[in-house]
């Protein structure tokens, strides 16, 4: 078993907002993550993050970004990113995803302008400062398309599809996007994450040990390591620990299993070490999690 909007080679399963519109677009913070942090996955939807207040760290292949108030980002298909949070601040974020066949109607469009970009390998993200002149109209388009969200008037998929041409041209004419003639080399080391990252999710209710994860990838234990520092800035067992305790809480939420099955089930061997954890991370027992979810949905 694994996470049901995680995928085995840890791709996310992303659930958009209206069947059959491949559309995402939510307001979140920080706070609702364990420990303040995503865990680290990819998808094959673009994807924007604009910080409506607070500061995050956003780490895409290994790379860190500070992004501050009014900044905004964009994420090119199938890179492996996370955020979190910065000096433990709160932070609230707009993001909103959307799949690439969203513009598939014109194929001579799509291969055109759209193509390009998925297969930039060399173009992982763009940031925008919220100061920018560039910035302030990526800023403008997602604002727009938060509101239509929020009021949801008949048909705004349609005019979020229209903002999101107009948004996607705006980002063309960065220089960093056009050039995609010449993909970057794929990184070893990537790939090694991205099996490791799998193998996690894949096992995460089985007993592991670093050298198993370290094998996944077929690298040495210390290598392994040195990766997940690199990529995800935590260690293998972090990450591990991370990725169970994300699971246990959709079992709280929509399970009446105990806590020590749900323990086991996310391979805690010892029920007292899953409440603990739990709590650093939660700042509440599994129990208390589980009664405060169920006052909140009644």
């Amino acid at each position: 078993m694994y996470p049901e909007y995680m995928m085995q080679d840890a791709s996310e399963i992303v659930q958009y907002d209206t069947a059959g519109i491949p559309l995402y677009i939510r307001e979140a913070k920080l706070s609702s993550y364990p420990d303040m942090q995503a865990l680290c996955h990819w998808h094959e939807d673009l994807e924007f993050i604009r910080i409506k207040s607070g500061k995050m760290n956003y780490f895409i292949n290994g790379r860190k970004l500070l992004l501050e108030k009014d900044d905004c980002l964009f994420v090119n298909t199938r890179q492996m990113h996370y955020g979190n949070s910065f000096g433990r601040q709160e932070c609230e974020f707009l993001c909103i995803l959307f799949h690439p066949q969203l513009f598939t109607g014109n194929p001579l469009l799509y291969e055109t302008y759209i193509l390009p970009v998925l297969e930039n390998r060399s173009l992982e993200c763009l940031s925008f400062s919220g100061a920018s002149p560039e910035g302030i109209s990526v800023r403008g388009f997602l604002d727009q398309i938060a509101d239509l969200k929020k009021t949801a008037p008949y048909g705004y998929e349609l005019e979020v599809a229209g903002i999101m041409s107009l948004l996607f041209a705006a980002l063309l004419r960065q220089d960093s996007v056009r050039p995609a003639s010449l993909p970057g080399p794929g990184s070893l080391d990537l790939e090694a994450q991205k099996a490791m990252v799998s193998y996690v999710y894949r096992h995460y209710s089985e007993k592991l040990t670093l050298s198993d994860i370290a094998s996944a990838g077929n690298v040495g234990r210390n290598k392994c390591c040195a990766i997940f520092r690199q990529y995800l800035g935590q260690s293998p067992i972090d990450f591990l620990n991370s990725c169970r305790l994300e699971i246990s809480r959709g079992l709280l939420e929509r399970t009446r299993k105990s806590v020590t099955d749900i323990a086991l089930a996310c391979g805690f061997n010892h029920p007292s070490y899953f409440s603990k954890l739990f709590y650093r991370s939660y700042g509440q027992t599994p129990g208390a999690y589980r009664r405060g979810f169920r006052e909140i949905v009644r």
